[in-house]
């Protein structure tokens, strides 16, 4: 039995927006970062593991609900 590697294709989700993957040399925190112009709440978004489905791997951005003071 061989090993094959398969390239996996990056996904991400905020909030049930679908985010294109600006660039594989970005890491999950920097694309977060990337999108917080767009999305302030990601300023301080939680980056979860991906759920790997087939060849594509979604990270899911959550919100970091917290209280203040």
């Amino acid at each position: 039995m061989t090993i094959q590697a398969i390239k996996m294709t990056r996904k991400f989700s905020f909030n049930g927006a679908d985010l294109p993957d600006p660039g594989e040399a970005f890491t999950p925190d920097e694309v977060r970062d990337i999108y917080s112009n767009q999305y302030p709440d990601l300023s301080t978004a939680i980056v979860n593991d991906p759920t790997i489905k087939d060849d594509v791997a979604t990270y899911t951005f959550t919100r970091n609900v917290g209280t203040k003071g």
